[in-house]
Parts: C-alpha cells; sequence; structure tokens
C-alpha cells in the first residue's frame, strides 16, 4: 500500500478529497484520468452513508418538476443515459407504474409531465411513457380493484453501493490513492499547500498529507470539515440534512416493474423489485439534526410507509412485516423551503482561494443520478490545476466490469454460463451483475463449485470474499453483506452470525490501491 504523501520532499498531490460517497469518489476518479495525482481519504468504508442509503435510482425525478426544477431533470435525464451506457451492469432499465388516484394529481398534469420527462434530453434507450390500464393487467397484480387506470414511465435502477466503489476502482486504476478508515484531523495553508493530518482509524497512527487543492466532499460532515480547516466563513451556503428512510418487506407483487404512489401529502413513495425475493419501500423526508453517522427509521416514518403501500394494494402491509431497514442522511443545499421534501436537489459547488492561498472546494448537495456531471464541474472550479487537461471523459469509459459487448448483459450471462457451467443460474446472474466484465477476476480458472472455495451462505464464497478484499477495499462483514453484495439479506441469521465471527481476518489486511 503506498503511503500519502509527506512534507519531507515527496511531490505533493494535485488534489486531497475528503470523503469517500459518490461525489468524492466520482471527482477522484475524473481527475485521476485527466492526469492529477489524487488522494481521497474517507473516515469509514466508502458508501458507508448517504451513498448506500438511497432508494437506488438513476433518475431524473419526476416530481422535481413540480417544483419548477426543470435544468436539474434535463441534467439527470441527460446523465441517466449516459450512466446506463458505462455501467450496464449495475445499472439497468425499469418501467414505474403510476397509478392514477382521483382527487390526487389530475391526468392532465400527469401527462405534462411525462411529455417533458420522455422528449427534454434526447431520450434514447428507454422506452416512452404511456397510458395504462391497470386493471385486469400484469401490472395490476396486488393492486387494489377500484385502482383502474394509470401511466408507466421509465428510469433506471442501480446498485448505489457499487457505484461508488466501482469509480473507487477506477480512479485508482487511474493512479488515485484511495484510504479508507482514514479521518481527517486537520488542514492548514502552508506555503501555497494544504498540510492535512489524517488519521488511520485502525493504527491511530497519523500522518501529513500535502497537496494543491483540497476538495470537500464530506457530505453530512461537510461542514464539521470545514470546522476542521478553519473555514467557516469561506462560504456562504449552508446544507440542511434531511433524512430518508427505507423497509424493505416479502415481495409484494409479481413482476418486475416499479411504482411510484402518490400521497394526499404531496409525497411519492417508490415500491421496487429487490433482489428477486423483495420490495423496496421508499423514502421519507424528515429533518434531521443528530449524528450523521448514527441514523435509523423511526416508527412514524415506518407507519407511514406501511400505510401509503396499504392505500395501494389488496396485502395490508404493517411494522410488523419489514424485514430489513436503512436510513440516510442527506446534505442538502439550504434553500429555505419550509417542507423537507421539497428541498432542492441540486448541487452548489464553493470555491475559495482568496489571498493566494491554495483552493478549497466545497460540495453542497447533490443526487446519485448527477455525480458525474457534478465532479466536470467541480474540475472546471479547480481549472488552474488541470494545466490545459480539460477535455472531459467520464461519459465514454466505461467502468469497471461495464465493457459489455454491445452493452447486451443477457448475451453477456449466457457467455458466463458456459465459461462457468457449474454455476447455479441465480448465482451467475448475481455475479455477472455484480462484476460484469470482472466476473473472471472472482471465478478464476475454477471448474467447479469446490474451487471457489468455502460457502457462506446465500451463495457467497470464499473466492468472492478473497476478491472484496483484494479490489474493493472491504474490511469488514458489513462491507461485504451489506454493501459490496446485499447477501446479508438473504443468508440466515446463523450464517450472518458465523460469517461476522469469523471476518476478523479480513480487518487484519491492508488495504488495495488496485
Amino acid at each position: 500500500m503506498t503511503q500519502p504523501s509527506s512534507a519531507t520532499g515527496q511531490e505533493p498531490f494535485d488534489l486531497l478529497i475528503i470523503g469517500g460517497g459518490i461525489n468524492g469518489v466520482g471527482i477522484a476518479r475524473d481527475a485521476a484520468g485527466r492526469g492529477l495525482k489524487v488522494a481521497l481519504v474517507e473516515q469509514s468504508d466508502l458508501a458507508s452513508a448517504t451513498s448506500s442509503a438511497s432508494t437506488k435510482l438513476i433518475h431524473g425525478g419526476l416530481r422535481y418538476l413540480e417544483s419548477f426544477e426543470f435544468r436539474l431533470v434535463r441534467a439527470a435525464l441527460i446523465e441517466r443515459e449516459k450512466l446506463l451506457g458505462i455501467a450496464p451492469h449495475i445499472i439497468r432499465p425499469m418501467r414505474f407504474v403510476l397509478p392514477h388516484v382521483e382527487g390526487l394529481r389530475p391526468r392532465w398534469q400527469i401527462r405534462l409531465g411525462l411529455f417533458f420527462y420522455d422528449h427534454v434530453a434526447g431520450r434514447r434507450r428507454l422506452e416512452a411513457s404511456r397510458n395504462i390500464r391497470i386493471a385486469g393487467t400484469a401490472f395490476g397484480d396486488g393492486v387494489q380493484p377500484h385502482i383502474t387506470h394509470g401511466f408507466v414511465y421509465s428510469d433506471c435502477w442501480v446498485d448505489d453501493a457499487r457505484l461508488v466503489v466501482l469509480n473507487a476502482m477506477d480512479a485508482a486504476q487511474r493512479g488515485a490513492s484511495i484510504y479508507t478508515q482514514t479521518r481527517l484531523i486537520s488542514a492548514a495553508p502552508h506555503e501555497k499547500l494544504w498540510k492535512a493530518q489524517v488519521e488511520d482509524r485502525r493504527s491511530l497512527q497519523r500522518r501529513e498529507i500535502t497537496a494543491r487543492a483540497l476538495v470537500n466532499a464530506g457530505g453530512p460532515w461537510v461542514q464539521k470539515i470545514l470546522q476542521a480547516v478553519h473555514e467557516t466563513s469561506a462560504v456562504d451556503t449552508t446544507v440542511r440534512l434531511v433524512k430518508g428512510s427505507h423497509i424493505i418487506i416479502p415481495q409484494l407483487y409479481a413482476g418486475p416493474h416499479a411504482f411510484l404512489l402518490q400521497n394526499p401529502d404531496g409525497r411519492v413513495v417508490f415500491t421496487i423489485p429487490y433482489e428477486g425475493r423483495f420490495t423496496l419501500i421508499g423514502t421519507t423526508d424528515v429533518p434531521f439534526d443528530g449524528d450523521a453517522g448514527d441514523v435509523s427509521i423511526s416508527d412514524s416514518e415506518a407507519d407511514y410507509l406501511c400505510k401509503t403501500v396499504s392505500s395501494y394494494f389488496t396485502r395490508q402491509v404493517s411494522p410488523g412485516d419489514v424485514l430489513w431497514t436503512y436510513a440516510g442522511v442527506r446534505p442538502l443545499t439550504d434553500d429555505d423551503s419550509k417542507n423537507a421534501s421539497k428541498v432542492t436537489r441540486d448541487y452548489k459547488l464553493e470555491l475559495s482561494d482568496s489571498k493566494g492561498e491554495p483552493p478549497l472546494l466545497s460540495i453542497f448537495g447533490g443526487k446519485i443520478t448527477t455525480y458525474r456531471r457534478l465532479a466536470e464541474a467541480a474540475l472546471q472550479k479547480l481549472q488552474p490545476l488541470l494545466k490545459g487537461r480539460t477535455q472531459s471523459w467520464t461519459d465514454q469509459a466505461p467502468l469497471p466490469g461495464g465493457d459489455l459487448p454491445r452493452d447486451d448483459f443477457e448475451a453477456f450471462l449466457a457467455g458466463v454460463q458456459r465459461r462457468w457451467p457449474f454455476l447455479p443460474e441465480a448465482l451467475a446472474r448475481r455475479l455477472a451483475r455484480s462484476y460484469g466484465t470482472r466476473i473472471s477476476d472472482v471465478l478464476g480458472a475454477a471448474r467447479h463449485l469446490e474451487d471457489l472455495g468455502r460457502s457462506y451462505g446465500a451463495g457467497l464464497t470464499q473466492a468472492e470474499v478473497d476478491y472484496l478484499k483484494r479490489h474493493e477495499w472491504a474490511l469488514t462483514a458489513e462491507d461485504i453483506l451489506w454493501r459490496r453484495t446485499k447477501l446479508g439479506l438473504h443468508m440466515t441469521r446463523a450464517e450472518r452470525e458465523s460469517f461476522t465471527k469469523e471476518f476478523p481476518a479480513v480487518a487484519e489486511c491492508a488495504q488495495s490501491d488496485n
């Protein structure tokens, strides 16, 4: 593992990025690909907070049209197409059913919004929206009989945590140094450079990193990082923390489609097919002022989601049906909206480089769909560092594993099954979805299932664990079971406990720079 540079004669980094969420790793990837020397430090695991607690959608945000955020929606829809092109293994199209309910949004308003959604951004890969009959069709499975008509439109589903990891992997392959479990202690300007003190949270060893510019991509901790660098007066923006919670229940209905459910309070709730046997339901919008590292769903949020779903489906959902929950804190730009669900999801970048001091770029807000565009905007702000390397590139280069022939996942999966015919069909599909063309690094020359080593349950083998340790910075059982994979949902409690007990060996492995 390469150690961070110090003030003892080593060449400083061009960028030091604080935060290993989607914005931090997206900037790291873009900058490294332009030839900059990049370091990124993350206090926990990659995607350990907000970036793994999303609704797992790459979407324009249909409801943002009501707030007249046309520019944001158009930008997100353009990004939707680009991201589907560079990561077709972890991003896939999904159809969304929007039932029409009398007394809520009128038909003309929904039609107008969907027309904008279809045509504003040059849709090429996804199906157009249309009016549908719900009752008596496949879209009506499990839906209450009085809901007879609605609309269907397209967006994309994404494995959010894997999107973060793949960006970090690509950044590392292009020369970036990625340090997880490493927190910022302090940073201060010194002779036109930033001198930062960081601490490895496992060894408690402290090191100094020098860099020409500092990027504050701390998400919910963005203002805490500003305090650490004594630059709270350097920015005008304040962050508004909004908690979003999700529940997972046994499969609610058949079919690969999702639902967008309207509520009388103006909010919307998604139900999304999840991990084959489950339904993901979310999200809430609740003001938050606690510790962003210790966040969970409240009883009232769980009740809200259950009641919303029960008003649309024949099966009545209660908190007792919930198998798993997760919650995250969104660091939104404070726009003085009274309603937390109306706070803008757009991002704002603030650059402080006055008095000849090294630049500090702070990131406020944003959504996972527009992370790549945000990264380009961040580097535009840091233009002097680029030394003419201004050509954008990340919209064309596949993320690791995303170079599927003709972007055809099913054809790729068929090839995987021919090469490794011993794999059960469900396992072959999961591995192909998770790792794309990198699946060969997981399976290697295996000719039998036993060649993959010990089975931990739910299809997790020693070969996959070793790959995640070597290439994806996995250090704990949680990193593997709930972020790199979602196999914690599929394992029995005994299997999860057994895996966790035997996992200390993983914590002892050194981090990988890929």
